[in-house]
C-alpha cells in the first residue's frame, strides 16, 4: 500500500522540476513511511512512497523491465501476482524481484491496455513506455484506490490524493458549484468530479493511455462494469454453498502477507464473515480489532465477542468516548474534501486502533451493496409498489402536492417517510432513490441556497449524477437499480474513500474480500427476492453462513457504524456548528441564504425536527471552507 504522484509535460524537451516532483511525493508520506523513489526523465515525472507489504527487500519502486525502458509506480496490491509473473516467465519475461509490481510492466510488455484483464486486485498505477512515449494510468474495478490528475498549462499532475496536487503552484483551486450541489446531495463528491473545477478522479474500471505528443488524449476510457444484466440463478442451496466458497477463496487471495494481519470485527455481518473465513484457513489465531462507544445503545463489542470466542481470534477491544470531538477537524485533513459521512470518526479510531497491532486489516464491507443489506432497499421496493398503481401521467401531480402539504413528521411511520415517501412516489425510480437517501432533499437544498448561487449552479441539478450512471441500462428489478447506483456512487465516493483515507491516514492497508471483482460479478447477479426475503436484508448471505456464525451476530437489528449526532449537535457541538453556520467562509461563498441556514438550525435545536444529517453534512463544508478559504477565487 502506498501513494503515487507524477507530472507528463506536453512541452518537448522540458525536463521536470525535481524539487516539486519531491514535495508532491512528501504531501503523501503518511501513506508510506517505509520508503521512496524516483524517476525523472524526458519529460516525466514518476513518484513513489512504499508502505512495504510483500517483498520487503526487494519491492522499491519505480520498478523496471529488462532494458529499463518501461517503468511502473504502484499503489495497492495485485493478488493474483504469482500466477500472472509464472505466465509471464513462460513467455520469457525476466524478474528481478518478488514484488507484485513488476508484473505490472511485464504484463504491459506482454498485454499493453488488456494487462488489466489479467489483474485482481486493489490498484491505482502509472506506467511510463519510454520506446512508445505513452503513459498508462488506471484505477481498479471497483475503485478500492484512489487516482486525482489535473492538466495546467501543458502538464498533467497526477496523485493518489488532492493534497499531492495541491502542492503545484499552478493547480486550480477554484471551488465547483456543481460539486457542491452534488456534495449537499449525497454527502461526497462523486466521481469523475473534485471540489475544484478543472481537477478529476480516475472513475472506478477506468484508465487513461496518453500519448506524450498529444494532451487531447487524456480521456477516461472504461474497462470494467459491474454485470448489471438479468439474474440467471434459481436454487437457494446451490448459492449457499457457492457463495461461501468463493468468499472463502476471495479471502484466501488476500491472507499473503510478509508483515502482521488482521481483520477488523465489529460484531456484524459482513465483519464477522471474513473473520470466520480467516479462520478456516490458518492455522494460528486471527487478529481481531473491535471498538465501541461508551454508550449502550452505540456499542457492538458483545457481538463482536461471541465470534471471538467462538474461532479464539486475538481480539482486542477499545472504548472511545462517544463525545471524541477532537478528530472532526482532522478528518477535514485527511479527507481533502468536504465529506459528510459521520462514521468516518470511528473509522478513524478503529484503524488507529489496529495498527498498533497488525499493518494489514481484512474489512467486511460490501456485503450491504451485494446483498441487499440497507434499510433503504427495502422502503424502496415499498415505494415502487406503490409507485406502481398509479398511472405515470398522475404521479407528479398527486405525489408532489401531497409532499407539499405533508410536513416531515417524526410520528410518521417508518414505512412512509412522511413528506419523503410523497415525493419519491412522484418521481422515477431512481430520482426517488436519490430523494430517499439524499443529505438534503432537492426542495431543501432548493429553499436554503442564495439567487446567487442558483445563478452559479445554471439549472445543474445532482440528479444528473445517477441519470449519467444509468444512461443505457435499462432495469427491470428496481433493487438491482438501486444496488447499481450504490455500486457506482456511493461505494466508490463514500466507503471507499472513507476507508483508504482513515487507513492510510495510519499507515495501515485494509484488503476487503467481499469486493474481489469476481465474487462482485457472482453475487451481483444472486436474485433480489434471494437477498431481501420477507423484509430481512442480506438473506442469502445469512443463510450461507448460519454454519459458520452465531445465530445473534446473523439476525439481530442491524447498527451501523453509527454516532449519536443529534444529540451532539443539540449539545456539546452546538456551538461549533452555530460558529460553523455564522462563519464568515461560510457567508462569502455564497451558497447559502443566511435566514433560511438559521431557521433550519432553530428547528432542530428547539427539537421541533431532526436535520442533524442536514446540518452536520453543512457543518463539515464550513470547516472544509474555512481551512480553504485561501483557496478561493474571488
Amino acid at each position: 500500500m502506498c501513494g503515487i504522484a507524477g507530472i507528463l509535460s506536453f512541452t518537448p524537451d522540458e525536463k521536470i522540476e525535481q524539487t516539486l516532483l519531491e514535495k508532491m511525493n512528501n504531501a503523501q508520506q503518511h501513506r508510506g513511511p517505509n520508503d521512496q523513489g524516483y524517476y525523472n526523465q524526458n519529460g516525466v515525472g514518476l513518484a513513489h512512497r512504499r508502505l512495504s507489504i510483500i517483498d520487503l527487500s526487494g519491492g522499491h519502486q519505480p520498478i523496471f523491465n529488462e532494458d529499463g525502458q518501461v517503468v511502473v509506480v504502484f499503489n495497492g496490491e495485485i493478488y493474483n501476482f504469482q500466477n500472472i509473473a509464472e505466465e509471464l516467465k513462460k513467455l520469457g519475461h525476466t524478474f528481478k524481484t518478488h514484488s507484485d509490481t513488476e508484473t505490472i510492466v511485464h504484463a504491459w510488455e506482454e498485454w499493453g491496455v488488456n494487462c488489466l484483464e489479467h489483474f485482481n486486485g486493489m490498484f491505482a498505477f502509472a506506467l511510463w513506455d519510454n520506446n512508445k512515449n505513452e503513459l498508462f494510468i488506471a484505477r481498479d474495478r471497483i475503485g478500492e484506490k484512489p487516482l486525482h490528475y489535473a492538466l495546467i498549462d501543458n502538464q498533467l499532475i497526477f496523485g493518489s490524493e488532492l493534497k499531492v496536487l495541491k502542492q503545484h503552484p499552478a493547480c486550480p483551486k477554484e471551488i465547483d458549484p456543481r460539486a457542491i450541489e452534488d456534495y449537499l446531495t449525497l454527502g461526497y463528491i462523486p466521481d469523475p468530479k473534485c471540489i475544484y473545477k478543472n481537477v478529476h478522479k480516475l472513475q472506478a474500471g477506468h484508465y487513461l493511455h496518453i500519448k506524450k505528443s498529444d494532451k487531447d488524449t487524456v480521456k477516461q476510457i472504461q474497462y470494467w462494469d459491474l454485470p448489471w444484466q438479468e439474474a440467471p440463478y434459481t436454487d437457494t442451496q446451490t448459492i449457499n454453498q457457492e457463495l461461501i466458497n468463493r468468499l472463502k477463496a476471495a479471502v484466501d487471495l488476500r491472507l499473503v502477507s510478509e508483515v502482521p494481519l488482521g481483520a477488523f470485527l465489529s460484531g456484524g455481518v459482513d465483519s464477522s464473515a471474513i473473520v470466520a473465513m480467516m479462520s478456516q484457513l490458518q492455522n494460528q489465531p486471527v487478529n481481531t480489532c473491535a471498538i465501541g462507544f461508551d454508550v449502550p445503545e452505540f456499542n457492538e463489542t458483545d457481538f463482536a465477542q461471541l465470534v471471538a470466542e467462538r474461532y479464539k481470534t486475538e481480539h482486542r477491544v477499545e472504548i472511545i468516548n462517544h463525545q471524541d470531538f477532537d478528530l472532526i477537524d482532522k478528518l477535514i485533513q485527511v479527507y481533502d474534501e468536504p465529506y459528510a459521512d459521520s462514521s468516518a470518526l470511528p473509522t478513524y479510531r478503529v484503524c488507529e486502533m489496529a495498527r498498533k497491532h497488525v499493518t494489514v486489516c481484512l474489512s467486511g464491507d460490501g456485503g450491504d451493496e451485494l446483498f441487499a443489506g440497507y434499510r433503504r432497499y427495502k422502503l424502496h421496493l415499498q415505494e415502487e409498489k406503490a409507485r406502481n398503481k398509479i398511472p405515470f401521467a398522475l404521479r407528479k401531480p398527486i405525489f408532489t402536492t401531497l409532499g407539499k402539504l405533508y410536513p416531515k413528521a417524526d410520528w410518521a411511520p417508518q414505512y412512509l417517510r412522511a413528506k419523503t415517501t410523497f415525493q419519491s412516489l412522484g418521481m422515477s425510480s431512481a430520482h426517488a432513490y436519490l430523494n430517499s437517501m439524499s443529505k438534503l432533499r432537492s426542495d431543501e437544498r432548493n429553499k436554503l441556497y442564495s439567487k446567487q448561487f442558483k445563478q452559479k449552479l445554471n439549472g445543474y441539478d445532482s440528479r444528473a449524477v445517477f441519470d449519467q450512471v444509468l444512461n443505457g441500462k435499462k432495469f427491470k428489478d428496481p433493487l438491482k437499480m438501486a444496488q447499481y447506483l450504490d455500486f457506482k456512487t456511493w461505494m466508490t465516493g463514500d466507503i471507499l474513500t472513507k476507508v483508504d483515507r482513515a487507513s492510510m491516514a495510519h499507515a495501515l492497508e485494509v484488503r476487503v474480500p467481499m469486493l474481489d471483482h469476481t465474487f462482485v460479478e457472482w453475487a451481483f447477479k444472486v436474485p433480489s427476492e434471494l437477498n431481501l426475503k420477507q423484509g430481512e436484508g442480506k438473506a442469502s448471505l445469512k443463510s450461507s453462513l448460519e454454519p459458520h456464525l452465531p445465530h445473534d451476530n446473523l439476525y439481530r437489528k442491524k447498527m451501523g457504524f453509527s454516532i449519536p449526532l443529534a444529540q451532539w449537535l443539540r449539545g456539546p457541538l452546538k456551538n461549533k456548528l452555530e460558529s460553523t453556520l455564522n462563519s464568515v467562509e461560510l457567508k462569502n461563498i455564497g451558497i447559502f441564504d443566511s435566514h433560511q441556514l438559521n431557521k433550519l438550525n432553530q428547528q432542530h435545536q428547539s427539537g421541533q425536527s431532526d436535520h442533524s444529517a442536514s446540518l452536520w453534512t453543512i457543518m463539515m463544508l464550513g470547516l472544509f471552507l474555512k481551512r480553504e478559504a485561501s483557496s478561493y477565487a474571488s
